[in-house]
C-alpha cells in the first residue's frame, strides 16, 4: 500500500489514569498501583470484567518525546547499547503508546484499581483488553538488558517471581536472593545453557522455574525432587557451577530481607553438578 494514501487516524481516549506518579523520572521500573477512571459512554465496556485477574492496558505517554527513533535505556543502565524504538519499550517514539500488564485488584463502580501501571496521573487511557491464558510465552528469546543497579535488579526479580507464585512466602524469598547472585556471577537467568537443580520445598522450585523460565524438557534445563528437611540447589553454566545451601532450616521474611548472603548461604562455587 502507497503510504501517502493512508489517513491520519482518530483515536478517542476512553479513560483517563489517576496515581500519586506525577513525572515520568520518578515511575517505578515495574510500574505502580493506580486508578484507571473509564467515562461514563464507555463504562458499559466494563461489564464481566472482573472475570479477568490481569489486563493490558494501553495508554498514550503524553509527556513523551515523539522524535525519538533512537535511545539508549538510560533507566535501567547508561552503558546499555542504542536501540531502536520498536525494538525496546521506551516511552519516547512517533506514537507514545503505553502498554502495561497489570493485575486488576478491585473495581468501584467505573474505576479499576489496578497494580504495576507505568502510566502516570493524567495520561489518557485508549483501550484495555483481557489477559488470556495462551498470551503467555513461558521461555522468550529477548534481548537481556541488565539493570545498572541491584535494587532494580531486586525489584524485577521480585515483580516475575509474585506474578509467577503468586504468593510471597519464605521459598520465594530464598530464590530472589539466590537469583541476585547467580545473575551476578552467571549472568542472565532465562540463558539456554544455564541449568538448575533444585532439593527444596515446592514453593521454591515453583519460584526458581519461575524466575529461569527452565523447562524440564526441550531443552531439559529444570531438575527437582521434593525435600522439606533439605535443600539444595545447583546452577550450572558451562565450566562454573554454583551450589547453596541455607545455614538454617527456616527463615522468618525480616531475616531474608536483611541478612547477608553469607548469613544466609553457604556457597560452594566448585561442586560437581549432576542434572
Amino acid at each position: 500500500m502507497d503510504i501517502i494514501n493512508i489517513h491520519p487516524i482518530e483515536i478517542n481516549p476512553i479513560g483517563i489514569v489517576h496515581s500519586l506518579q506525577q513525572d515520568t523520572a520518578g515511575m517505578p521500573i515495574n510500574g505502580q498501583q493506580a486508578s484507571i477512571e473509564i467515562f461514563p459512554e464507555y463504562a458499559g465496556g466494563l461489564k464481566r470484567i472482573e472475570e479477568h485477574s490481569h489486563l493490558w492496558i494501553l495508554s498514550w505517554f503524553h509527556q513523551a518525546n515523539q522524535k525519538v527513533i533512537e535511545t539508549v535505556p538510560g533507566k535501567v543502565n547508561p552503558n546499555a547499547p542504542v536501540y531502536g524504538v520498536f525494538g525496546i519499550r521506551t516511552p519516547g517514539r512517533p506514537n507514545p503508546i503505553g502498554l502495561s500488564l497489570v493485575k486488576l485488584d478491585q473495581i468501584q463502580g467505573n474505576q479499576l484499581i489496578v497494580q504495576n501501571l507505568d502510566a502516570i496521573d493524567g495520561s489518557p487511557v485508549l483501550d484495555i483488553k483481557p489477559y488470556y491464558e495462551q498470551d503467555i510465552i513461558f521461555s522468550p528469546r529477548a534481548p537481556y538488558i541488565r539493570p545498572q543497579q541491584k535494587e532494580m535488579r531486586r525489584q524485577i526479580f521480585r515483580t516475575e517471581a509474585l506474578l509467577h507464585h503468586q504468593e510471597e512466602c519464605e521459598g520465594l524469598l530464598l530464590a530472589i536472593r539466590m537469583a541476585l547472585i547467580v545473575e551476578e556471577e552467571l549472568g542472565k537467568l532465562n540463558s539456554p545453557d544455564l541449568l538448575v537443580s533444585v532439593a527444596g520445598s515446592a514453593c521454591l522450585a515453583d519460584t526458581i522455574q519461575g524466575l529461569t523460565r527452565a523447562r524440564v524438557a526441550n531443552p531439559p534445563r529444570f531438575h527437582f525432587v521434593e525435600s522439606e528437611d533439605n535443600m539444595l540447589v545447583r546452577w550450572k553454566k558451562g565450566a562454573r557451577e554454583l551450589k547453596f545451601v541455607p545455614k538454617h532450616t527456616s527463615f522468618t521474611k525480616e531475616e531474608l530481607n536483611i541478612l547477608s548472603d553469607e548469613e544466609l548461604f553457604n556457597i560452594d562455587c566448585s561442586s560437581h553438578f549432576i542434572f
